[in-house]
């Protein structure tokens, strides 16, 4: 039995590209990134074939399980493992737009509405001070959170991100902002996240 093949519920989004006037930050979002005849196949491919795996984090005093399941390629993988074709086809997309190359990508699968990311700011070791994140997204709609670490009477932004839907946050924006992605009550299907980035070494520009 196939579970969660449920792509043709998946919407996308009708907002095109769009840059987002906030202080301290570059963000900019591309609706439909991805048709919705690629967004199916690569949200099918990467449910299905990726090895997804618990991982456990600190929280406060003690140790708990991430409400969300994980994969990483690239830097700092031991095992060596080789990326799938469709990782690199994504891979190639979003540096041919963003003109950037990545060498690791971290996948997250929120199997429902019990998964999800508290406020956070990115910690991997980045060869650029200001760490670029070009996060795409496959299957349900989540809404993506940023709040401002110290301008706190700047309004929280709520971005909606689409099955297909590219995002990127490049610049000081991961400096001055945290985002989440919240828990939700209502009854969602898988959403998969990925997540390219810069470690170690130079960061280099196509």
């Amino acid at each position: 039995m196939i579970l969660f093949d449920d792509t043709a519920l998946f919407t996308q989004g009708t907002g095109g590209k769009k840059t987002f006037d906030l202080p301290d930050a570059d963000l900019m979002l591309i609706d439909n990134f991805f048709s919705k005849e690629e967004s199916d196949r690569y949200y099918n491919s990467l449910l299905h074939n990726t090895v997804w795996h618990e991982y456990e984090m600190p929280m406060y005093d003690k140790v708990v399980t991430a409400p969300r399941m994980v994969a990483w390629y690239g830097a700092n993988d031991k095992t060596g493992k080789e990326w799938p074709a469709e990782l690199l086809e994504i891979r190639e997309r979003v540096q041919k737009e963003t003109q950037i190359q990545f060498n690791a990508v971290l996948l997250n699968l929120y199997r429902n509405g019990k998964d999800g990311v508290a406020w956070h700011s990115d910690k991997t070791p980045s060869s650029n001070k200001n760490m670029i994140i070009a996060s795409v997204t496959f299957g349900e709609t989540r809404l993506f959170r940023l709040r401002h670490k110290s301008l706190k009477n700047i309004p929280q932004v709520e971005i909606p991100l689409h099955h297909g839907t590219f995002l990127l946050m490049a610049g000081s924006t991961n400096s001055f902002w945290e985002h989440q992605v919240p828990k939700t009550a209502r009854d969602v299907l898988p959403r998969i996240n990925l997540t390219f980035r810069q470690v170690g070494g130079p960061n280099l520009v196509l």
